[in-house]
C-alpha cells in the first residue's frame, strides 16, 4: 500500500470525489490538500479530534473539509471511525485536521503504535479493531452517504454494524455508498435489512449532470448542429454544440454535446488528440441561443462555462492559424508488394502494411509464445501492403480523377467544395477496375487465412494512423462481414482504399500538418468474429493517467461498432489492479446490440439496457491482457479494442498507443 494508492477519485475528469479512497495513502497528495478547504465558517477545531456524534449540520461543519468548495462538485466530508472494542464507539473525526485516518491514530497513540503495515492491516481484516470510512453530502443525488475504501473486503455484519451505529449517530438520513462491484453485490443481497436504499457510485455520475472529457478552454465561434451528419462546414475555429454524436467530425475549437457518451468513442479520442475542451453537460441546452456568435468554452474537472468573448479574445482567436505547417511523415516502404499474412507481420511491418497490421502481427507472435495469458488468438488475416494502393493510384484513371478534385475551384479555401469534390473522387476510385491477377491473389489469400467461407471485416491500416502522435481514431473506414464473394471483397478493399480520401480524414491531417500525398493505405481483410459482447480497454485511467495500476473498459453487447460510435452510453468500469476492486460508472444504455448477419454484413438485435455487460471476472481478466499487451507493445499505455468469442474467450482486435495529449 503505497501513497498513490486510492487518491480520491475526484482527482480524475470524472468529477467524482470519493474521500475514503485515500485512506492508505501516507500523506494526502498534493492535489488533493490544495482542493480541499475548511467549511465556510467553521468553528474552532474540535480539542480531542473527534465527536461521538453529530446532531446537526453546524456540528459537521466544525469538522468537514470540502473538496472542490464553491463548485457543482463541492463535497463536505468527514471521516469516521468505529471502535469494535470500545463498545462499538463512533467518532467523527476533525477532518481539517486530519486528512486520513492514519494520521489521527498517530497523533492520538504515536507513530509506533500504528505503523503504516498495522494501518493497512486494519482496512483489510475481518477481526480489524476499526472500521474507517468517509460520510459524505453527494449534493446532486441529494443525499448523506457513507462508503468505505473501494478495497475493503467488507462482510454483512460489518456493514451492518456500520449501517446501524452511524444512523445513530448522525441528524439526517444516511445511505451507503459501494465504492466497488463487491460492495455494491454485497449491499444489494442486504437490502432491505439497510435502512436506507444504497446509492451507487453509477447514480451519482448519472445526476452529476455534465462530464469533462477533456479539460481545456477556446474561444470560437459557437455553431450548433442536432443533425449528426450536417458536420462538414464546420471550421477549425468553431466550437460546436452537438445535438447527437457524429460518427466523426472535422477538426474544430471545441465541443459540447447534450447526450452522454463513451470517454473512448471515436469523437471523443480526436478531441483528445486535438487538444481540444470537449465535454457533456445537461444544461448545454440553454447555450443555444448563443449560436453563431463568438464564445469561449472551458471544461474543468469541476464544471463547464460557456460564455460570450471579450473582443481582445475574439481578436487573438481571428489572428491564430488554422492550418499547421506540414511535417516530416516516414517514408512507407513501397518496395514491397507481397500479400502478408497477420501471423507473418511484427511492428517493424508497420512501414509497409501500417502499424494497425503490424502490432496485431506482433500480439499474435506474443500469444504463441505464451506472453498473453487469458487471450485466444488474433483472428487470423492478411495485410494488402501499402505498394498495391500506390499502384492502384498510379493508373491513369486515378491519377486524373485526383487531380480533378484537388483541382477544383476554391477546394483549398471552402470546407465544402473540399468535401464534394473528395466524395466524387471516393466514388470514382471505387468503380475502378481491379485486375484478375490482383483478384485472384485476394481470393487466394482468403481462402488460406479464413477458410470455410466465413465473414471477414476489411479494415484500414494507414501509416497515419495508431500512431502516437497522430491516432486517426474513425477517420477511415472498415467495411463489416464481408461475404465470401469476390466482387464484394473487391469493392470492400477500393472502399478502404478510397477512404484516405475521407472528407474528416483529409481535415485531420490538414489540420495536423500530414502531408496528403505522403499518406498510403493498407488493408487488413481479416476474420469477422460472432462476438457476444466487445469494447474498449486502456491500460490507464484516460480521465487521469497520472494514476499507476488502473484499467479502464468501456463495452456494450454484440460487436464493438457501438460502443466507438459514441452514440449512446456504454458499461464504464474501473479497475485497480492494487486493490483488485472494480468501481462501476455507468451501464450501458443502448437498447440495441449488433450481430453479424449470416447473409453479410450486419444486423441489430434488442438489447436489455441498463444490465450489467461484464462480471468482475472478466473485468479481471480483460485487465489482465491489458497488462500483458502494453508489456509487449509498450512503454506507452495502450488503447485497446477487444471482443468475447462464442466460445467466452477474449479477442484482440486493435492496440495502439493510448492519445494523452492535453
Amino acid at each position: 500500500m503505497q501513497q498513490y494508492i486510492h487518491r480520491a477519485l475526484a482527482a480524475t475528469a470524472l468529477g467524482l470525489a470519493t474521500a475514503a479512497s485515500a485512506q492508505l495513502a501516507e500523506k494526502p497528495s498534493g492535489h488533493q490538500a490544495g482542493r480541499a478547504v475548511a467549511s465556510p465558517g467553521a468553528a474552532n477545531a474540535v480539542p480531542a479530534g473527534w465527536l461521538p456524534r453529530l446532531a446537526s449540520r453546524q456540528e459537521l461543519d466544525r469538522l468537514a473539509r470540502v473538496y472542490d468548495a464553491g463548485t457543482a462538485l463541492a463535497l463536505p466530508h468527514v471521516l469516521f471511525m468505529i471502535d469494535r472494542t470500545n463498545g462499538e464507539q463512533v467518532m467523527f473525526l476533525d477532518s481539517r485536521r486530519f486528512a486520513l485516518h492514519e494520521q489521527f491514530l498517530r497523533a492520538r497513540d504515536g507513530a509506533a503504535a500504528w505503523p503504516h503495515a498495522a494501518v493497512a492491516q486494519n482496512y483489510r481484516s475481518p477481526q480489524r479493531r476499526y472500521l474507517m470510512g468517509t460520510l459524505s453530502w453527494q449534493a446532486a443525488a441529494g443525499a448523506w452517504t457513507y462508503e468505505f475504501w473501494e478495497g475493503d473486503p467488507l462482510s454483512p455484519a460489518l456493514l451492518r454494524l456500520a449501517d446501524q451505529r452511524l444512523r445513530a449517530a448522525f441528524f439526517a438520513p444516511l445511505r451507503f455508498k459501494p465504492t466497488s462491484s463487491a460492495q455494491q453485490a454485497l449491499a444489494e443481497g442486504l437490502q432491505p435489512g439497510l435502512d436506507q436504499p444504497l446509492l451507487s457510485q453509477a447514480a451519482v455520475i448519472a445526476k452529476q449532470g455534465f462530464l469533462p472529457l477533456n479539460p481545456g478552454s477556446a474561444v470560437g465561434q459557437l455553431r450548433v448542429r442536432d443533425d449528426p451528419e450536417a458536420t462538414e462546414d464546420l471550421q477549425r475555429g468553431d466550437i460546436v454544440l452537438l445535438g447527437t454524436l457524429p460518427q466523426n467530425l472535422p477538426p474544430v475549437a471545441g465541443v459540447l454535446t447534450l447526450q452522454p457518451s463513451t470517454a473512448l468513442s471515436h469523437v471523443n479520442l480526436l478531441a483528445r488528440g486535438w487538444g481540444i475542451p470537449n465535454a457533456w453537460s445537461r444544461d448545454a441546452e440553454r447555450w443555444r441561443a448563443l449560436d453563431g456568435q463568438w464564445v469561449r468554452l472551458t471544461v474543468a474537472r469541476t464544471g463547464v462555462t460557456l460564455v460570450p468573448a471579450s473582443e481582445a479574445e475574439v481578436a487573438q482567436a481571428q489572428a491564430r492559424p488554422l492550418v499547421a505547417k506540414a511535417t516530416n511523415w516516414p517514408q512507407p516502404d513501397l518496395a514491397h508488394s507481397a500479400l502478408a499474412p497477420l501471423a507473418e507481420l511484427r511492428r517493424a511491418d508497420s512501414r509497409r502494411c501500417g502499424s494497425k497490421a503490424a502490432n496485431l502481427g506482433e500480439l499474435t507472435a506474443a500469444r504463441r509464445q505464451g506472453q498473453l495469458p487469458g487471450a485466444a488468438p488474433v483472428p487470423s488475416g492478411f495485410c494488402i501492403p501499402f505498394a498495391r494502393f500506390a499502384a492502384f493510384m498510379a493508373q491513369p484513371a486515378a491519377r486524373v480523377a485526383l487531380a480533378e478534385a484537388v483541382g477544383t475551384p476554391d477546394f483549398a479555401l471552402n470546407r465544402q467544395v473540399r468535401a464534394q469534390a473528395l466524395a466524387q473522387l471516393r466514388e470514382a476510385l471505387v468503380a475502378l477496375p481491379v485486375s484478375e491477377a490482383e483478384l485472384r491473389r485476394w481470393h487466394e489469400a482468403r481462402g488460406r487465412a479464413v477458410p470455410g467461407g466465413r465473414g471477414v471485416f476489411v479494415r484500414s491500416s494507414s501509416n497515419s494512423e495508431d500512431l502516437s502522435g497522430f491516432s486517426g481514431a474513425g477517420l477511415y473506414t472498415t467495411v463489416p462481414n464481408v461475404a465470401d464473394d469476390d466482387a464484394k471483397l473487391a469493392e470492400a478493399v477500393k472502399t478502404v482504399w478510397a477512404s484516405v480520401y475521407n472528407t474528416e480524414a483529409w481535415e485531420a491531417r490538414r489540420a495536423a500538418g500530414v502531408p496528403h500525398d505522403k499518406v498510403v493505405m493498407g488493408v487488413l481483410v481479416q476474420q469477422a468474429v460472432d462476438a457476444q459482447a466487445a469494447g474498449v480497454m486502456t491500460t490507464a485511467n484516460p480521465f487521469d493517467v497520472t494514476q499507476p495500476g488502473m484499467s479502464f473498459i468501456t463495452a456494450k453487447r454484440g460487436l464493438g461498432i457501438r460502443v466507438v460510435d459514441g452514440l449512446r452510453q456504454a458499461e464504464q468500469v474501473l479497475y485497480h489492479r492494487r486493490s483488485d476492486s472494480i468501481q462501476v460508472l455507468s451501464r450501458t444504455e443502448d437498447p440495441v446490440a449488433l450481430l453479424l448477419d449470416p447473409q453479410g454484413g450486419v444486423r441489430e438485435a434488442p438489447a436489455e439496457p441498463g444490465r450489467a455487460v461484464l462480471s468482475d471476472a472478466l473485468v479481471r481478466q480483460l485487465a489482465r491482457v491489458g497488462e500483458a499487451v502494453q508489456r509487449r507493445l509498450g512503454p506507452a499505455p495502450q488503447d485497446i479494442e477487444w471482443a468475447i468469442d462464442p466460445a467466452g474467450q477474449v479477442v484482440l482486435l486493435q492496440s495502439r498507443p493510448l492519445v494523452t495529449r492535453r
